[in-house]
Protein backbone atom coordinates (compact mmCIF):
# COMPACT_ATOMS: atom_id res chain seq x y z
CA UNK A 1 0.00 0.00 0.00
CA UNK A 2 1.28 3.28 -0.65
CA UNK A 3 1.73 6.22 1.50
CA UNK A 4 -1.12 7.84 0.03
CA UNK A 5 -3.45 4.85 0.13
CA UNK A 6 -2.35 4.33 4.07
CA UNK A 7 -3.37 7.56 4.84
CA UNK A 8 -6.02 7.69 2.99
CA UNK A 9 -7.23 4.67 4.41
CA UNK A 10 -6.22 5.63 8.45
CA UNK A 11 -8.02 9.22 7.87
CA UNK A 12 -11.39 6.55 6.60
CA UNK A 13 -11.29 5.05 9.66
CA UNK A 14 -10.58 7.50 12.16
CA UNK A 15 -13.46 9.47 10.57
CA UNK A 16 -15.63 6.54 10.77
CA UNK A 17 -14.65 5.52 14.40
CA UNK A 18 -13.77 8.32 16.37
CA UNK A 19 -16.97 9.94 17.66
CA UNK A 20 -17.98 6.37 19.67
CA UNK A 21 -13.94 6.29 20.65
CA UNK A 22 -14.47 9.53 22.05
CA UNK A 23 -18.25 8.77 23.56
CA UNK A 24 -16.83 5.99 25.36
CA UNK A 25 -13.93 7.35 26.83
CA UNK A 26 -15.97 10.13 28.26
CA UNK A 27 -18.00 7.69 29.91
CA UNK A 28 -15.16 6.13 31.78
CA UNK A 29 -12.96 9.82 32.40
CA UNK A 30 -16.06 11.48 32.82
CA UNK A 31 -13.73 14.50 31.05
CA UNK A 32 -14.74 15.50 27.62
CA UNK A 33 -11.19 17.38 27.08
CA UNK A 34 -9.07 14.10 28.43
CA UNK A 35 -11.33 11.70 26.34
CA UNK A 36 -10.65 13.73 23.25
CA UNK A 37 -6.48 13.83 24.37
CA UNK A 38 -6.47 9.91 24.53
CA UNK A 39 -8.17 9.54 21.47
CA UNK A 40 -5.63 11.09 19.66
CA UNK A 41 -3.21 9.56 21.60
CA UNK A 42 -4.56 5.93 20.21
CA UNK A 43 -4.23 7.48 16.79
CA UNK A 44 -1.03 8.52 17.03
CA UNK A 45 0.07 4.82 18.01
CA UNK A 46 -2.17 3.41 15.32
CA UNK A 47 0.01 5.58 13.21
CA UNK A 48 3.07 3.83 14.70
CA UNK A 49 2.81 0.63 14.33
CA UNK A 50 0.31 0.55 11.31
CA UNK A 51 2.84 0.95 8.86
CA UNK A 52 4.83 -2.00 10.37
CA UNK A 53 2.20 -4.32 11.07
CA UNK A 54 -0.42 -3.09 8.72
CA UNK A 55 -4.18 -2.40 8.99
CA UNK A 56 -6.14 -4.42 11.62
CA UNK A 57 -8.90 -6.55 10.01
CA UNK A 58 -11.15 -4.51 12.91
CA UNK A 59 -9.25 -1.41 13.05
CA UNK A 60 -12.58 -0.45 14.98
CA UNK A 61 -12.33 -2.69 17.49
CA UNK A 62 -8.23 -2.31 17.94
CA UNK A 63 -8.54 1.63 18.17
CA UNK A 64 -10.90 1.05 20.97
CA UNK A 65 -9.23 -1.70 23.13
CA UNK A 66 -5.98 0.67 22.40
CA UNK A 67 -7.76 3.68 23.77
CA UNK A 68 -9.65 1.79 26.81
CA UNK A 69 -5.70 0.34 27.74
CA UNK A 70 -4.71 3.99 27.51
CA UNK A 71 -7.40 5.02 29.54
CA UNK A 72 -6.83 2.48 32.31
CA UNK A 73 -3.20 3.11 32.50
CA UNK A 74 -3.58 6.99 32.86
CA UNK A 75 -5.94 5.67 35.98
CA UNK A 76 -3.65 3.91 37.10
CA UNK A 77 -0.88 6.49 36.85
CA UNK A 78 -3.28 8.72 38.83
CA UNK A 79 -4.10 6.36 41.88
CA UNK A 80 -8.01 6.08 41.51
CA UNK A 81 -9.55 3.70 43.45
CA UNK A 82 -8.85 -0.11 43.29
CA UNK A 83 -12.49 -0.69 42.38
CA UNK A 84 -13.01 1.54 39.68
CA UNK A 85 -9.80 0.54 37.98
CA UNK A 86 -11.26 -3.44 38.65
CA UNK A 87 -14.44 -2.33 37.35
CA UNK A 88 -12.38 -0.83 33.71
CA UNK A 89 -10.56 -3.90 33.42
CA UNK A 90 -13.28 -6.25 33.55
CA UNK A 91 -14.84 -3.82 30.79
CA UNK A 92 -12.05 -4.17 28.97
CA UNK A 93 -11.85 -7.67 28.91
CA UNK A 94 -14.85 -7.70 27.38
CA UNK A 95 -13.57 -6.15 24.26
CA UNK A 96 -12.49 -9.16 22.25
CA UNK A 97 -14.97 -8.72 19.98
CA UNK A 98 -16.82 -5.48 20.51
CA UNK A 99 -20.28 -4.60 19.08
CA UNK A 100 -20.62 -1.05 18.02
CA UNK A 101 -24.49 -1.38 17.10
CA UNK A 102 -25.67 -3.14 20.43
CA UNK A 103 -29.35 -2.48 21.14
CA UNK A 104 -30.14 0.01 23.90
CA UNK A 105 -30.09 -1.44 27.58
CA UNK A 106 -32.07 1.10 28.55
CA UNK A 107 -34.40 4.02 27.25
CA UNK A 108 -31.03 6.31 26.57
CA UNK A 109 -28.44 3.72 26.70
CA UNK A 110 -26.08 5.34 24.26
CA UNK A 111 -22.93 6.78 24.54
CA UNK A 112 -23.57 8.73 21.70
CA UNK A 113 -26.30 10.23 22.45
CA UNK A 114 -25.02 10.98 25.93
CA UNK A 115 -22.30 12.85 24.78
CA UNK A 116 -23.98 15.08 22.48
CA UNK A 117 -26.07 16.49 25.32
CA UNK A 118 -22.71 16.93 27.66
CA UNK A 119 -21.54 18.91 24.62
CA UNK A 120 -24.46 20.96 24.10
CA UNK A 121 -24.89 21.66 27.86
CA UNK A 122 -26.14 24.77 28.24
CA UNK A 123 -22.98 26.18 30.03
CA UNK A 124 -21.35 26.98 26.99
CA UNK A 125 -22.26 29.27 24.64
CA UNK A 126 -24.80 28.15 21.48
CA UNK A 127 -21.63 28.49 19.66
CA UNK A 128 -19.51 26.66 21.85
CA UNK A 129 -22.19 23.69 22.01
CA UNK A 130 -22.58 22.97 17.72
CA UNK A 131 -18.67 23.78 17.56
CA UNK A 132 -17.35 21.11 20.10
CA UNK A 133 -20.38 18.64 18.98
CA UNK A 134 -18.77 18.68 15.75
CA UNK A 135 -15.85 18.00 16.20
CA UNK A 136 -16.06 15.30 18.81
CA UNK A 137 -18.82 13.33 17.47
CA UNK A 138 -18.64 14.49 13.66
CA UNK A 139 -14.94 13.87 13.85
CA UNK A 140 -14.63 17.34 11.71
CA UNK A 141 -11.38 19.27 11.72
CA UNK A 142 -11.57 23.14 12.76
CA UNK A 143 -11.46 23.94 8.74
CA UNK A 144 -14.20 22.07 8.15
CA UNK A 145 -16.11 23.30 10.83
CA UNK A 146 -15.18 27.43 9.85
CA UNK A 147 -16.81 26.31 6.41
CA UNK A 148 -19.84 25.26 7.86
CA UNK A 149 -20.36 28.48 9.74
CA UNK A 150 -18.58 30.44 7.25
CA UNK A 151 -15.97 31.86 10.54
CA UNK A 152 -12.23 31.60 10.77
CA UNK A 153 -10.28 28.42 11.97
CA UNK A 154 -9.09 30.80 14.49
CA UNK A 155 -12.17 30.92 15.91
CA UNK A 156 -13.41 27.78 16.28
CA UNK A 157 -10.64 26.68 17.75
CA UNK A 158 -10.83 29.30 20.65
CA UNK A 159 -14.06 28.09 21.59
CA UNK A 160 -12.96 24.42 20.76
CA UNK A 161 -10.59 24.95 23.57
CA UNK A 162 -12.69 27.34 25.55
CA UNK A 163 -15.36 24.87 25.80
CA UNK A 164 -13.50 21.95 26.59
CA UNK A 165 -12.13 23.50 29.62
CA UNK A 166 -15.49 25.17 31.02
CA UNK A 167 -16.83 21.61 30.84
CA UNK A 168 -13.59 19.93 32.58
CA UNK A 169 -14.02 22.55 35.05
CA UNK A 170 -17.69 22.30 35.62
CA UNK A 171 -17.65 18.40 35.71
CA UNK A 172 -20.60 17.91 33.81
CA UNK A 173 -21.99 14.60 34.40
CA UNK A 174 -22.06 12.26 31.20
CA UNK A 175 -25.87 11.69 31.23
CA UNK A 176 -28.91 13.35 29.16
CA UNK A 177 -30.53 16.19 31.01
CA UNK A 178 -33.83 15.25 33.36
CA UNK A 179 -37.19 16.10 30.75
CA UNK A 180 -37.21 19.24 32.82
CA UNK A 181 -34.15 20.52 31.35
CA UNK A 182 -34.54 18.43 27.76
CA UNK A 183 -36.16 20.95 25.35
CA UNK A 184 -34.49 23.94 26.29
CA UNK A 185 -31.24 21.99 24.92
CA UNK A 186 -32.96 20.74 22.28
CA UNK A 187 -32.49 23.27 19.77
CA UNK A 188 -28.78 22.43 19.27
CA UNK A 189 -28.90 19.36 19.35
CA UNK A 190 -30.76 19.39 16.64
CA UNK A 191 -28.53 21.96 14.87
CA UNK A 192 -25.71 19.99 15.34
CA UNK A 193 -26.86 16.37 13.95
CA UNK A 194 -27.97 18.63 11.00
CA UNK A 195 -24.69 19.95 10.26
CA UNK A 196 -23.27 16.75 11.28
CA UNK A 197 -25.06 15.31 8.22
CA UNK A 198 -24.59 17.81 5.66
CA UNK A 199 -20.57 17.56 6.06
CA UNK A 200 -21.22 13.76 5.28
CA UNK A 201 -24.20 14.50 2.56
CA UNK A 202 -21.57 17.39 0.29
CA UNK A 203 -18.19 17.04 2.40
CA UNK A 204 -16.46 20.53 2.22
CA UNK A 205 -12.81 19.13 1.73
CA UNK A 206 -11.10 15.97 0.56
CA UNK A 207 -11.38 13.81 -2.71
CA UNK A 208 -14.87 12.55 -2.02
CA UNK A 209 -18.37 14.42 -2.23
CA UNK A 210 -19.88 12.19 -0.25
CA UNK A 211 -18.88 10.80 3.56
CA UNK A 212 -22.17 8.47 4.18
CA UNK A 213 -20.84 6.82 7.46
CA UNK A 214 -21.24 10.48 8.84
CA UNK A 215 -24.69 10.56 7.43
CA UNK A 216 -25.25 7.56 9.36
CA UNK A 217 -24.29 8.28 12.32
CA UNK A 218 -26.37 11.29 11.78
CA UNK A 219 -29.62 9.74 11.03
CA UNK A 220 -29.03 6.90 13.97
CA UNK A 221 -28.44 9.54 16.54
CA UNK A 222 -31.91 11.35 14.88
CA UNK A 223 -33.86 8.45 14.75
CA UNK A 224 -32.96 7.66 18.71
CA UNK A 225 -33.72 11.35 19.80
CA UNK A 226 -37.03 10.78 18.11
CA UNK A 227 -37.83 7.87 19.72
CA UNK A 228 -36.37 9.96 23.26
CA UNK A 229 -39.36 12.82 22.59
CA UNK A 230 -41.64 11.84 20.34
CA UNK A 231 -43.83 14.92 20.93
CA UNK A 232 -41.01 17.09 19.60
CA UNK A 233 -42.09 17.81 16.02
CA UNK A 234 -38.96 19.42 14.88
CA UNK A 235 -36.99 16.06 15.67
CA UNK A 236 -39.19 14.39 13.52
CA UNK A 237 -39.04 16.92 10.84
CA UNK A 238 -34.92 16.62 10.89
CA UNK A 239 -35.35 13.00 10.75
CA UNK A 240 -37.35 13.25 7.68
CA UNK A 241 -35.26 15.97 6.16
CA UNK A 242 -32.34 13.84 6.47
CA UNK A 243 -34.04 10.00 5.35
CA UNK A 244 -35.25 11.51 1.97
CA UNK A 245 -31.65 13.35 1.20
CA UNK A 246 -29.90 9.94 1.68
CA UNK A 247 -32.15 8.37 -0.33
CA UNK A 248 -30.19 10.21 -2.95
CA UNK A 249 -27.12 8.98 -2.06
CA UNK A 250 -26.93 5.88 -4.73
CA UNK A 251 -27.64 8.83 -7.72
CA UNK A 252 -25.51 11.21 -6.83
CA UNK A 253 -22.15 10.07 -7.71
CA UNK A 254 -21.45 8.22 -10.58
CA UNK A 255 -19.01 5.15 -10.87
CA UNK A 256 -15.63 7.50 -10.80
CA UNK A 257 -16.89 9.51 -7.61
CA UNK A 258 -18.24 12.86 -10.08
CA UNK A 259 -20.89 14.48 -8.61
CA UNK A 260 -24.11 14.24 -10.33
CA UNK A 261 -26.47 17.23 -9.40
CA UNK A 262 -30.16 17.06 -8.45
CA UNK A 263 -32.17 17.57 -11.80
CA UNK A 264 -29.57 15.06 -13.66
CA UNK A 265 -30.16 11.86 -11.07
CA UNK A 266 -31.75 9.12 -12.00
CA UNK A 267 -34.29 8.99 -9.90
CA UNK A 268 -35.00 5.30 -10.36
CA UNK A 269 -31.73 5.00 -8.01
CA UNK A 270 -33.40 6.49 -5.26
CA UNK A 271 -34.04 4.63 -2.49
CA UNK A 272 -38.02 4.21 -1.79
CA UNK A 273 -37.71 3.13 1.57
CA UNK A 274 -35.79 5.69 2.94
CA UNK A 275 -38.42 8.33 0.58
CA UNK A 276 -41.41 6.27 2.63
CA UNK A 277 -39.50 6.86 6.04
CA UNK A 278 -39.19 10.35 5.73
CA UNK A 279 -42.47 10.89 4.34
CA UNK A 280 -43.84 9.35 7.53
CA UNK A 281 -41.38 10.72 9.84
CA UNK A 282 -42.36 14.52 8.08
CA UNK A 283 -46.26 13.59 8.21
CA UNK A 284 -45.83 13.33 12.25
CA UNK A 285 -43.78 16.61 12.40
CA UNK A 286 -47.23 18.19 10.78
CA UNK A 287 -49.84 16.29 12.92
CA UNK A 288 -47.47 17.71 16.16
CA UNK A 289 -46.74 21.19 14.88
CA UNK A 290 -49.52 24.13 14.44
CA UNK A 291 -46.22 25.62 12.59
CA UNK A 292 -43.85 24.13 10.59
CA UNK A 293 -40.21 24.82 11.73
CA UNK A 294 -37.17 25.53 10.06
CA UNK A 295 -36.57 21.39 9.70
CA UNK A 296 -40.18 20.26 9.11
CA UNK A 297 -40.20 23.12 6.26
CA UNK A 298 -37.05 21.94 4.84
CA UNK A 299 -38.02 18.27 4.58
CA UNK A 300 -41.47 19.50 2.97
CA UNK A 301 -38.68 20.68 -0.17
CA UNK A 302 -37.20 17.75 -0.07
CA UNK A 303 -40.59 15.81 -0.08
CA UNK A 304 -41.12 18.12 -3.48
CA UNK A 305 -38.46 16.58 -5.02
CA UNK A 306 -38.92 12.76 -3.58
CA UNK A 307 -42.58 12.74 -5.10
CA UNK A 308 -41.48 14.07 -8.32
CA UNK A 309 -41.28 11.27 -11.12
CA UNK A 310 -39.02 13.40 -12.99
CA UNK A 311 -37.35 16.51 -13.08
CA UNK A 312 -39.64 18.25 -15.03
CA UNK A 313 -42.05 17.45 -12.70
CA UNK A 314 -41.18 18.94 -9.71
CA UNK A 315 -43.44 21.51 -8.47
CA UNK A 316 -41.13 24.46 -8.09
CA UNK A 317 -43.98 27.12 -6.80
CA UNK A 318 -44.51 25.18 -3.94
CA UNK A 319 -41.14 24.85 -3.53
CA UNK A 320 -40.68 28.95 -3.86
CA UNK A 321 -43.60 29.05 -1.50
CA UNK A 322 -42.07 27.05 1.13
CA UNK A 323 -38.49 28.88 0.72
CA UNK A 324 -40.56 31.90 1.83
CA UNK A 325 -41.99 30.12 4.94
CA UNK A 326 -38.52 29.31 5.76
CA UNK A 327 -37.21 32.73 4.94
CA UNK A 328 -39.62 34.29 7.50
CA UNK A 329 -38.55 32.35 10.53
CA UNK A 330 -34.97 31.64 9.32
CA UNK A 331 -33.69 34.19 7.56
CA UNK A 332 -30.30 33.75 6.41
CA UNK A 333 -28.18 34.41 3.51
CA UNK A 334 -27.87 30.73 2.40
CA UNK A 335 -31.96 30.42 2.70
CA UNK A 336 -32.00 33.52 0.44
CA UNK A 337 -30.12 31.82 -1.59
CA UNK A 338 -31.54 28.79 -1.85
CA UNK A 339 -35.08 30.91 -2.68
CA UNK A 340 -33.27 32.52 -5.47
CA UNK A 341 -32.53 29.25 -6.71
CA UNK A 342 -36.30 28.28 -6.49
CA UNK A 343 -37.77 31.43 -7.78
CA UNK A 344 -35.87 30.92 -11.06
CA UNK A 345 -36.86 27.39 -11.86
CA UNK A 346 -40.17 28.38 -11.18
CA UNK A 347 -40.16 31.86 -13.07
CA UNK A 348 -37.19 32.29 -14.54
CA UNK A 349 -33.33 33.04 -14.20
CA UNK A 350 -33.94 36.69 -14.63
CA UNK A 351 -35.55 36.86 -11.38
CA UNK A 352 -33.10 34.06 -9.13
CA UNK A 353 -30.21 36.70 -10.77
CA UNK A 354 -31.64 40.15 -9.39
CA UNK A 355 -32.04 38.37 -5.64
CA UNK A 356 -28.42 37.03 -6.05
CA UNK A 357 -27.03 40.20 -7.06
CA UNK A 358 -28.31 41.93 -4.14
CA UNK A 359 -26.23 38.96 -1.60
CA UNK A 360 -22.96 40.15 -3.84
CA UNK A 361 -21.64 42.44 -0.96
CA UNK A 362 -22.89 40.20 2.21
CA UNK A 363 -19.87 39.49 4.34
CA UNK A 364 -20.76 35.81 5.25
CA UNK A 365 -21.04 34.87 1.42
CA UNK A 366 -17.48 36.18 0.94
CA UNK A 367 -15.84 32.51 0.24
CA UNK A 368 -18.95 30.82 0.23
CA UNK A 369 -18.14 29.44 -3.31
CA UNK A 370 -21.93 28.14 -4.18
CA UNK A 371 -22.63 32.22 -4.32
CA UNK A 372 -20.99 32.70 -7.83
CA UNK A 373 -21.49 28.77 -8.27
CA UNK A 374 -25.23 29.59 -8.38
CA UNK A 375 -24.96 32.87 -10.21
CA UNK A 376 -23.26 31.07 -13.00
CA UNK A 377 -25.83 28.70 -13.60
CA UNK A 378 -28.68 31.47 -14.05
CA UNK A 379 -25.78 33.68 -16.28
CA UNK A 380 -25.64 30.67 -18.50
CA UNK A 381 -28.99 30.58 -18.79
CA UNK A 382 -29.33 33.69 -19.63
CA UNK A 383 -26.70 32.75 -22.22
CA UNK A 384 -24.08 35.46 -20.81
CA UNK A 385 -21.37 32.69 -21.10
CA UNK A 386 -18.08 34.95 -20.64
CA UNK A 387 -19.75 36.24 -17.36
CA UNK A 388 -20.84 32.66 -16.28
CA UNK A 389 -17.48 31.32 -16.86
CA UNK A 390 -15.92 33.63 -14.81
CA UNK A 391 -18.43 32.91 -11.81
CA UNK A 392 -17.87 28.95 -12.33
CA UNK A 393 -14.03 29.60 -11.60
CA UNK A 394 -14.17 32.02 -8.72
CA UNK A 395 -16.56 29.05 -7.35
CA UNK A 396 -13.90 26.23 -8.19
CA UNK A 397 -11.33 28.37 -6.51
CA UNK A 398 -13.23 28.54 -3.27
CA UNK A 399 -14.44 25.08 -3.34
CA UNK A 400 -12.96 22.93 -0.73
CA UNK A 401 -13.86 19.89 -2.33
CA UNK A 402 -11.89 18.01 -5.21
CA UNK A 403 -14.95 16.67 -6.67
CA UNK A 404 -16.90 19.32 -6.86
CA UNK A 405 -13.93 21.64 -8.09
CA UNK A 406 -13.72 19.52 -10.89
CA UNK A 407 -17.41 20.05 -11.57
CA UNK A 408 -17.29 23.69 -11.30
CA UNK A 409 -14.70 23.80 -14.16
CA UNK A 410 -16.10 21.37 -16.12
CA UNK A 411 -19.19 24.11 -16.92
CA UNK A 412 -16.61 26.82 -16.97
CA UNK A 413 -15.23 24.41 -19.76
CA UNK A 414 -19.07 24.30 -21.04
CA UNK A 415 -19.36 28.19 -21.06
CA UNK A 416 -16.03 28.57 -22.61
CA UNK A 417 -17.23 26.30 -25.75
CA UNK A 418 -20.28 28.70 -26.09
Amino acid sequence: MTDTAFSSSVDAIWRSESARIIASLTRIMRDVGLAEDLAQDTLLIALERWPLSGIPDNPGAWLMTTAKRRAIDLIRRNKLRDRKYEELGYELNTLDKPDFDDALDDHIGDDLLRLIFITCHPILSADARVTLTLRLLGGLTTEEIAKAYLISESTVAQRITRAKRTLSEARVPFEVPPKAELTSRLSSVLEVIYLMFNEGYSASKGDVWLRPQLCEEALRIGRTLAGIVPDEPEVHGLVALMEIQASRFKARVDSTGEPILLMDQNRALWDELLISRGLAALNRAERLGVDLGPYSLQAAITACHAQARTASETDWVRISALYEALSQIMPTPIVELNRAVALSMAYGPEIGLEIVDTLLSEPSLKNYHLLPSVRGDFLMKLGRFDEAYLEFQRAAALAGNVREQELLLKRAEECAKR
